[in-house]
């Protein structure tokens, strides 16, 4: 059983990457929260003398020993980087990969470790202005190690939190379409227009694959652009429809950068006009499953058809 902060950190981290509207199958249309953009710098929690007293042993990237007077006693979260990396900053949207040891604030005792074991990494999270997340990482830089006093809740104790910035992906690095690597689904067309979506007796491609069914001539869809579709989704794992805009009988409208990885990338260059088939990996989905992120899709490779009809510049 992770410990409570653990837990809580993960919670946050999936509510950022899950980045759609939808909480079930029932309830799928890939719309999302709106992206909040601004400052990681400033949003990052303020350095106090609780976090800087922590006298930190061990190579980065392994579990490391942390020493501190117990008990600590912390109102509000403390962040101080104890290394600072040489790598890719973090800026907002961006994708970080990390792992996490937590102590007890009351004995100094670990209470639980993740993220070490290349065999069992966490998943990359993103990290956004105004998440939560955003006062741990602040911008900091991959290779760099973050001590975080965090208050009591409840009966749990303050803990100290160690956290390694393994690497970073710049948000538009993140999910780029690549080439089967696998074979595709196969898609058939009704007398309305409607797809469905076969699926092929075999293991789904890696990454975000798109096939241009139909190449439109419209206006170009460009990032953050406010796109109207007709669209259908399936899973791969056993072929069945979890959300159509087809069968709702009304299209959908949305931001590019308002959905989930994998359909973005499918959208952005892509032409008014176009019919566009997408697989995604979990990551570029609805994330992993895991005991926090108990999405209906998570955990699937997912495919959709999607049909663009129109595109224009997001107000503001």
């Amino acid at each position: 059983m992770r410990s409570r902060s653990l837990l809580a950190l993960t919670v946050a981290a999936t509510a950022a990457l899950l980045l759609a509207g939808c909480t079930s199958a029932a309830e799928s249309d890939p719309t999302a929260t709106s992206v909040n953009n601004g400052g990681l710098c400033a949003a990052a929690a303020d350095s106090g003398p609780v976090s800087e007293s922590v006298t930190v042993e061990g190579e980065f990237g392994q579990v490391p020993t942390a020493s501190f007077s117990t008990p600590i006693a912390v109102d509000a979260l403390q962040r101080t980087v104890a290394i600072t990396g040489d790598g890719t900053a973090l800026t907002d949207g961006a994708y970080v990969s990390y792992a996490l040891t937590v102590f007890d604030g009351d004995t100094g005792a670990q209470v639980d470790s993740a993220g070490y074991d290349q065999s069992a990494p966490l998943a990359p999270i993103p990290v956004e202005v105004g998440t939560g997340i955003d006062e741990f990482f602040g911008c900091a830089t991959a290779g760099s190690r973050i001590v975080l006093a965090v208050p009591g809740q409840g009966e749990t104790a303050a803990q100290v939190y160690v956290l390694d910035v393994l690497d970073v992906t710049p948000a538009d690095q993140w999910c780029q379409v690549v080439d089967a690597d696998a074979a595709m689904p196969t898609v058939a067309f009704d007398e309305s227009g409607a797809p469905a979506i076969a699926i092929p007796a075999s293991d789904p491609p890696s990454g975000v694959v798109v096939d241009v069914l139909t190449d439109g001539d419209g206006a170009v869809v460009e990032p953050g652009d406010s796109v109207t579709v007709n669209y259908t989704g399936v899973k791969w794992s056993d072929g069945t429809v979890f959300d159509s805009s087809w069968e709702k009988g009304s299209p959908a409208t949305f931001q590019t950068t308002q959905v989930v990885s994998g359909f973005q990338r499918a959208l952005e260059g892509q032409k008014v006009g176009s019919t566009v088939l997408v697989s995604m990996s979990p990551l570029c989905g609805y994330g992993e499953a895991s005991v926090t992120n108990t999405n209906a899709l998570a955990g699937e490779t997912l495919v959709f058809v999607v049909q663009i009809i129109s595109t224009e510049p997001a107000a503001g």
